[in-house]
């Protein structure tokens, strides 16, 4: 098992999708240190998709990153339309985590798929 050391600078990636939100902790360099989502945190079903499992599985998926890594302060990408969009940046700020940056990198069709061909009559 590898030695404890700290890392207290670090990258959140939050995907809020309609169904689940997923977090996923990494170091500067992208290796991940802690991960988790809604369901992992004990939801099921459409209680999965509210504010408040998005809230918890972010204070647990932060703790852990806390606890291993002592983590202080981290930048925040956040993607997808979910519902647990707001809630997760609240939580990463209750949790005592300072935020550098907030960034959405939620994909956006330039032009969308090929369109119905025209209708004859």
């Amino acid at each position: 098992m590898a030695a404890k050391t700290s890392q207290e600078y670090g990258r959140v990636y939050i995907s809020a999708s309609f169904n689940n939100t997923l977090v996923t902790v990494t170091n500067e360099s992208g290796e991940t240190i802690a991960w988790g989502s809604s369901g992992a945190s004990g939801f099921k079903g459409t209680r999965k998709s509210t504010p408040f499992a998005a809230t918890t599985a972010v204070e647990t998926v932060i703790k852990r990153a806390k606890e291993k890594m002592g983590l202080k302060e981290v930048e925040v990408y956040i993607k997808g339309p979910g519902s647990g969009r707001d809630s997760a940046l609240r939580a990463i700020r209750s949790q005592g985590i300072k935020i550098s940056m907030i960034a959405d990198t939620t994909p956006s069709p330039h032009n969308g798929p090929r369109p119905k061909k025209k209708r004859r009559v």
